[in-house]
């Protein structure tokens, strides 16, 4: 079978799985835009158990999330993945049925505790060959993107129709049509990817939090999840003291997000052709704390918050389809499933601090002034990311070897090493796989894996 494109299975695999994603992450995502009008309505109600509300599944998401990857390279991918989405449905079920604010914050909490990203990410590995590994990731990652300009759009709309409870209930719908896909749509697997580059394994995960570079996107995921879970404890209620009605907030959502995308993509393409990726990166983080500081400071009339909610996205999306391919490059052959598993939690834990935040804050100095603390998170990552060493281009493989002893192993990574276009090499020769960070336009991958494969001496 040739390598130029993705098999039947993996066109299956990416669109099926990536569906899976988007279904539940549009399902998390949904009570944005409309829980900071609507959580006023359920007893018990104050800004600090709205923004518990909002930011409640980040917690129980970041701690279960490198566990639940641990346990599908145990007990399966599809056991471990339908698991996590049974409890994301009795969560969406406990929110929906509940009149108070404490009840929604427990079904937020349990639908966190269906951490099911590691699994499905080690799963599209699984039924990927490495070549074609990259496009279903990003096609995986495209869907993401899209469930959350959908949950903006959709979330106001099916609130307004149907209550809060309504949306909740929407959101079990969606979880049940994943738990169908996944039994009767994704491929099941046969032979599993090598785990290092898929799972998170935890003797690695203290040091690659101390690594400074890896530390800084750690750092940036943390406060960009941290400031977009904050400002939605206040921002649909200055949309509405703006004059917009909650049942017309996609208006909004739609042409901004929309602009966002436009305006993003030519930074990008700049950046890449340029050679500039720190430069725009950094000055992402500077636009992103420029429009939370204008939130604050500018008076909230629709055009200001219009213009600004456009700035805030364009730097948003830019920044969150950036940085997953510089962890790839920056992450050390054999251990991205763990640079992953530390980014992918902290990321969680930013929305659950995000929401705490917003919440604390609203309460105690007032809501406006969550743009105010945002911004000086904003601005201290934006001194992080100066420090940014620049990247080389880079793209991580995983090769099968049939090399079996430690002296052989050290052989021929010694040779890798010095070939042209490999930029680090790790062979584990007790799993029978190598590692590479190559820059493949230079790399000779067909030499490589001839490397790899050396003949039998008779």
């Amino acid at each position: 079978m040739g390598h130029s494109g993705l098999n039947q299975i993996e066109k299956k695999a990416a669109f099926s799985l990536a569906a899976v994603f988007g279904l539940r992450m549009l399902g998390l995502f949904m009570i944005l835009p409309v829980f900071a009008i609507y959580g006023e309505q359920l007893v018990g109600f104050s800004p600090i158990w709205i923004g518990l509300a909002i930011g409640a599944y980040g917690l129980t998401q970041a701690l279960l999330q490198i566990p639940m990857g641990m346990l599908s390279d145990k007990y399966g991918r599809k056991p471990v993945i339908l698991g996590g989405l049974m409890v994301f449905l009795l969560g969406s079920i406990v929110a929906a049925m509940s009149e108070t604010i404490y009840g929604v914050v427990l079904g937020r909490a349990l639908q966190g505790m269906g951490a099911i990203a590691s699994a499905v990410l080690a799963l599209a590995a699984d039924l990927t060959r490495e070549e074609q590994r990259p496009k279903v990731m990003a096609t995986i990652g495209m869907f993401i993107g899209l469930s959350f300009t959908a949950a903006m759009i959709v979330g106001p709309i099916v609130a307004e129709s149907f209550g809060l409870s309504g949306l909740f209930w929407f959101i079990a719908f969606l979880t049940i049509a994943a738990m169908m896909m996944i039994q009767f749509i994704v491929p099941f697997s046969v032979n599993k990817a090598p785990r290092g580059d898929n799972v998170a394994l935890p003797a690695q995960l203290g040091k690659l939090i101390r690594e400074p570079q890896l530390f800084r996107l750690s750092l940036g995921v943390f406060i960009l999840h941290m400031a977009l879970t904050a400002c939605f404890v206040t921002l649909p209620k200055q949309f509405v003291q703006a004059g917009l009605m909650l049942e017309d907030h996609w208006q909004l959502y739609l042409p901004a997000l929309l602009g966002s995308f436009f305006l993003m993509v030519p930074f990008m393409i700049f950046a890449i052709r340029k050679q500039k990726e720190k430069q725009m990166f950094a000055s992402a983080v500077l636009l992103l704390s420029a429009s939370l500081l204008f939130f604050w400071y500018l008076p909230s009339t629709l055009l200001v918050l219009t213009i600004l909610v456009v700035l805030f996205f364009t730097a948003f999306n830019y920044l969150e389809a950036t940085m997953p391919s510089l962890l790839s490059r920056l992450a050390p052959a054999g251990q991205k499933g763990s640079v992953m598993g530390v980014y992918s939690s902290s990321q969680f834990f930013g929305a659950f601090a995000g929401g705490f935040l917003g919440g604390a804050i609203a309460s105690t100095f007032g809501e406006a002034m969550i743009f105010l603390v945002m911004a000086c998170f904003g601005l201290l990552w934006f001194i992080a990311a100066t420090g940014m060493k620049p990247l080389k281009k880079s793209k991580s493989y995983s090769f099968a070897t049939t090399i079996n002893n430690e002296q052989q192993a050290n052989d021929v990574v010694s040779q890798l090493v010095v070939s042209p276009g490999v930029i680090e090499a790790t062979l584990v020769h007790t799993e029978s796989v190598a590692y590479l960070k190559v820059d493949d336009k230079i790399a000779d991958l067909a030499q490589i894996k001839l490397l790899l494969k050396p003949p039998v001496n008779e």
